[in-house]
């Protein structure tokens, strides 16, 4: 009996169109949007995570993971959610969303890409088509007994 462990997972939302809004609030919706953080989420850390390393592929700089965290503590009014562990925890989710690479204990936007050109090339063009799929395998498994 296969386990009930998913291969892969992602949310969408849709929100309203982007009106004028600073940075933070427009990539706290990116979040938002792929489900990187849930609606009603206090604990957005991973917003000035992103914020950070946006910041750092301009620049075309890796950084390690105190270098991250540092950065984050200057843009943040509060510390909570700073813990080193709950920093790497974040970033690991990010590197599994194929949205940043890690090279020996540095990170940056996956290639140096911008965020939206990420999203086109690792989730909408690769790993949506794969899910739906997949889907539809079940969906013909099911049809089919």
């Amino acid at each position: 009996m296969p386990r009930d462990i998913p291969l892969s997972e992602f949310t969408l939302r849709k929100y309203e169109k982007p009106y004028e809004t600073n940075s933070r609030e427009l990539v706290r919706k990116v979040c938002l949007s792929i489900g990187l953080l849930q609606p009603g989420d206090s604990r957005d850390v991973m917003v000035d995570l992103i914020l950070v390393l946006e910041e750092a592929r301009k620049k075309r700089e890796w950084l390690s993971s105190f270098d991250i965290r540092d950065k984050v503590k200057k843009i943040r009014k509060d510390s909570s959610g700073l813990a080193e562990s709950n920093i790497r925890r974040q970033l690991k989710r990010l590197r599994d969303s194929m949205i940043i690479d890690k090279q020996e204990n540095k990170y940056r936007m996956s290639e140096f890409a911008p965020l939206s050109e990420i999203f086109e090339t690792k989730i909408e063009s690769f790993l949506i088509p794969q899910t739906i799929e997949r889907i539809k395998e079940y969906l013909g498994k099911l049809d089919s007994n």
